[in-house]
């Protein structure tokens, strides 16, 4: 964080957006601040698009006059119903809204709104580092208000609600996946009396929207080290209740001396693993859900100790209805997700054995081209403090990925299709659709991944030709 006068603050204001703002509040006699995130980014010298402007008054005339003002190519678009309004000026957009005092009902987090003070606006906002404003008014232009310490706060790197927590959190309880997620994002640490509050209120979390709280859990999977929100999720009780499958990943049994480790914590390690190469959302979500499978499939075996046989089929097959629940999208990347936590284990056991050619071909062949994001959460997912052990592991995944390379470049394997298909195999046998077609694909396709024949259509054919005859097909 930087410390800034209201002189500084003066010069991180002095865009023509801010001043026309200004001149219109001057002239229409208003009360006028930028507020929340885009003030508090200031300090932190972190990029902000996001402007919200308090107006005490109407937030709606002020941003019809703003516009006038500004004249061609100024757009405004009201919401009346929230007494709002969004003006879009050249590649800038400001959120404008009247000054507001809010009170709420038990089973609803959507307000009764009334106009307000200031005071009235700050004391509403969910945390003391977003309750800053300055003002944009000439004869004050650039003074910070900040009546909760919320600079303070920033310097400490502290998230704490302006007024009782309880309170903030009863009303709102979006605000405790919130905290955790500014924590997360901004590397902050959440106030012990705020903390002990979220714990007290998380069951409040149950009038919030599924996808409201996956938004969250998106931007807590975007920050640069999401494992410190999950374990903030996890130590305050709300990711039994928003994600019980998640948290049943927790704790570590023993039985005759021998334990197993502990999955959630690894989880977390493989996430932040991954968030350190990737910026992808979704590859992220897979490498949360990669071990999903393993609470349902935990055996006790006295021979081989705890075991969590075929646990990531379990967990393709958990990925969608998890994402139904979660009202995570059901398109694609749900089924990009399924087939990274299906397939994840397969890397790992080419590279703990001999890395053949055709082992390799076929993890190719299915794996398409997800291949790349595959290997990726497969050495993250390489967490062994055995330090010999990982160095091998991750050796060998070197060998894997040149020769994912080498045959890719040879074979042409990555998302392909058997030169020969089904209609050309019921063309030359005059055979309706039947399993013995199929059987014909499938031994072309295999003989292709085990590299018996090479990916052509003469050799296919030929091959195909072969095989009809061990099946007592004729021409």
């Amino acid at each position: 964080m930087i410390e800034l006068t209201q002189e500084d603050l003066r010069k991180c204001l002095d865009k023509p957006i801010f001043r026309q703002i200004s001149q219109v509040a001057d002239g229409l006699g208003l009360e006028c601040y930028v507020v929340g995130g885009y003030v508090r980014d200031l300090f932190l010298q972190r990029p902000s698009k996001d402007i919200d402007v308090v107006v005490v008054g109407s937030g709606i005339r002020m941003a019809e006059a703003l516009a006038e003002k500004l004249g061609k190519g100024a757009h405004v678009s009201v919401f009346r119903n929230f007494g709002t309004a969004q003006l879009k000026w050249r590649d800038t957009e400001v959120e404008f809204v009247g000054a507001r005092r809010e009170s709420y009902t038990h089973d609803s987090r959507k307000p009764v709104v009334e106009d307000g003070t200031l005071e009235d606006d700050q004391n509403r906002r969910d945390f003391t580092i977003n309750a800053l404003a300055i003002c944009l008014n000439q004869a004050r232009y650039g003074e910070l208000v900040d009546p909760f310490g919320g600079l303070d706060d920033l310097r400490e790197k502290n998230i704490r609600t302006p007024l009782d927590p309880d309170v903030t959190f009863s009303d709102d309880p979006l605000r405790m996946m919130r905290a955790i997620r500014f924590a997360t994002q901004l590397k902050f640490y959440i106030d012990d009396d705020t903390f002990e509050s979220l714990c007290r209120m998380k069951d409040r979390i149950a009038i919030i929207s599924r996808e409201r709280i996956a938004d969250e859990l998106n931007k807590i999977l975007l920050s640069p080290q999401p494992s410190r929100g999950f374990i903030d999720l996890e130590r305050s009780g709300l990711l039994e209740l928003i994600f019980p499958e998640l948290a049943a990943l927790q704790g570590v049994e023993t039985k005759n001396g021998r334990a197993h480790k502990d999955n959630f914590y690894h989880t977390l390690e493989v996430v932040d693993n991954v968030a350190r190469t990737s910026d992808n959302l979704w590859l992220r979500w897979a490498a949360l859900l990669h071990d999903i499978g393993k609470p349902v499939t935990k055996r006790w075996d006295p021979r081989a100790g705890w075991t969590f046989h075929n646990h990531n089929y379990v967990g393709e097959k958990m990925i969608p209805s998890l994402f139904r629940k979660m009202k995570l999208p059901m398109n694609e990347k749900m089924k990009y997700v399924q087939k990274l936590v299906g397939l994840h284990m397969r890397p790992i056991v080419i590279a703990d054995e001999e890395v053949t050619d055709s082992a390799v071909r076929r993890l190719l062949f299915e794996a398409g081209d997800d291949i790349d994001d595959l290997m990726v959460l497969c050495e993250a997912d390489i967490t062994s403090k055995n330090s010999e052990r990982k160095r091998r592991f991750l050796d060998n995944f070197r060998l894997v990925r040149q020769k994912l390379k080498d045959l890719e470049e040879r074979d042409r394997i990555r998302n392909f299709q058997p030169p020969v298909d089904g209609e050309e195999i019921m063309r030359t046998f005059h055979l309706p659709p039947c399993a013995q077609v199929g059987q014909l694909k499938s031994a072309i396709k295999d003989a292709i991944l085990d590299g018996i024949i090479p990916n052509e259509h003469e050799a296919a054919r030929t091959y195909m030709m072969q095989k009809a005859k061990e099946m007592g097909l004729f021409v």
